[in-house]
């Protein structure tokens, strides 16, 4: 009974000390960011075009409307842009007020402006200077940005995440190699959230008398950072 009894008090003994050397071990931990970056040129591009009329009438205004805006349709298929790369973005109707004599509040209606724009979707960037002069010469007197972009952009978010959790992984066996430990395993890694700069070119296209618009469509970089948490061990 008594060495029963011993077995017990040692299995409690033991059961009262694990979890203070658990916790000690837990407690002994690196926490790092790590910084990662790729990038590549642009493969496509975002445009949003259109056309703005005003008439003394909805309907007359949105006749002439109608009228260059197929010519900007016909345009866009003869650069064979795809039906699915092409969508509308913004439609309006609204009329034109001119404020009365002195003395009223009343506005009268002068006029009215119909508003009909798309988004284009550009995959073939070498001809994206034509297509933008295409456009202006069609009727479009509203062209209200380009944007750039990565078609798979997966694959360089990707390549960066895989850069950013090597350079934690060095940061921290870099500060644990001056703090005579070393790296265990990871324990849990976070990412903060990914910033893609886009660079834009802005402006309103009115006329254009070159053959093609100049367009500089320069180099996208994709920065991504992670926070790594790493169990410390000593050396042997």
């Amino acid at each position: 009974m008594k060495t029963f009894c011993t077995s017990l008090a040692a299995v409690a003994l033991g059961a009262l000390i694990a979890p203070q050397v658990l916790a000690e071990d837990a407690a002994r931990t690196i926490s790092v960011s790590g910084e990662g970056k790729a990038a590549a040129r642009p493969d496509i591009a975002t445009i949003n075009t259109g056309v703005v009329t005003q008439a003394a009438s909805a309907g007359d205004a949105l006749a002439a409307n109608n009228k260059s805006l197929e010519r900007i349709m016909e345009v866009l298929k003869v650069h064979k842009i795809a039906s699915k790369d092409i969508q509308t973005s913004n439609f309006d109707v609204r009329p034109e007020y001119r404020r009365g004599p002195r003395g009223q509040q009343q506005m009268e209606i002068v006029g009215h402006r119909v508003t009909n724009q798309v988004r284009v979707r550009v995959r073939n960037l070498p001809d994206l200077g034509k297509v933008l002069d295409s456009l202006v010469k069609a009727g479009s007197n509203q062209i209200s940005g380009i944007s750039f972009g990565i078609d798979d952009a997966l694959r360089i978010t990707n390549k960066a995440r895989g850069r950013a959790i090597q350079d934690g992984r060095s940061r921290a066996e870099l500060f644990a190699g001056v703090a005579d430990v070393r790296v265990g395993k990871v324990l849990s890694i976070s990412e903060r959230p990914i910033q893609v700069p886009r660079p834009q070119f802005m402006g309103r296209a009115m006329a254009a008398e070159a053959a093609s618009v100049p367009v500089a469509t320069g180099e996208q970089e994709v920065r991504v950072t992670v926070h790594m948490v790493f169990a410390l061990q000593d050396l042997e």
